[in-house]
């Protein structure tokens, strides 16, 4: 099955899990799904001010990705499908939970969680290769958003 907008429409769950559409980008659907990942960073904020009620909400919504992931891919009949992309979404608007201001540090905080979500470096390979359904989809790429923070701290502590 080829998802298309009318499946996104027929739940709430394909439409969350597909990040509302930019999932279906014909190519590199990862990398738009993680341009999304800003907005959802910015309304957070928005939202709660302070770190520890910023960090609530980005739990709430790896939960929420749980449930639409793993609806989604039992309709797909695949796991991790690559449309799925509500997984890059929350992990990157976790990294910029953790990247200083400035254009400059946010796009080092996306080419770096890309290289990693794509490279999947161990343990995120093996969490990708035996954790299935909708915790797995998105476990692996809050390990890839471990790494990125890591990298990015580290280069705060360097400069």
């Amino acid at each position: 099955m080829q998802p298309d907008f009318k499946f996104l429409f027929a739940h709430p769950a394909y439409l969350i899990a597909f990040g509302f559409g930019s999932g279906l980008a014909p190519k590199a659907p990862g990398t738009a799904g993680t341009l999304l990942g800003l907005p959802l960073f910015w309304l957070i904020g928005a939202a709660a001010p302070d770190l520890p009620n910023r960090i609530i909400l980005l739990i709430a919504a790896f939960l929420l990705g749980v449930w639409a992931c793993s609806r989604t891919g039992r309709a797909l009949g695949a796991a991790d499908h690559g449309g799925m992309v509500w997984d890059e979404i929350v992990a990157f608007a976790l990294v910029l939970l953790f990247t200083p201001a400035g254009w400059l540090w946010i796009a080092l905080a996306f080419a770096l969680f890309r290289l990693f979500d794509i490279l999947k470096p161990w343990p995120i390979r093996l969490a990708d290769a035996h954790l299935k359904n909708g915790f797995g989809v998105m476990f692996d790429d809050l390990l890839a958003a471990a790494y990125a923070i890591a990298v990015i701290k580290g280069m705060q502590w360097l400069v």
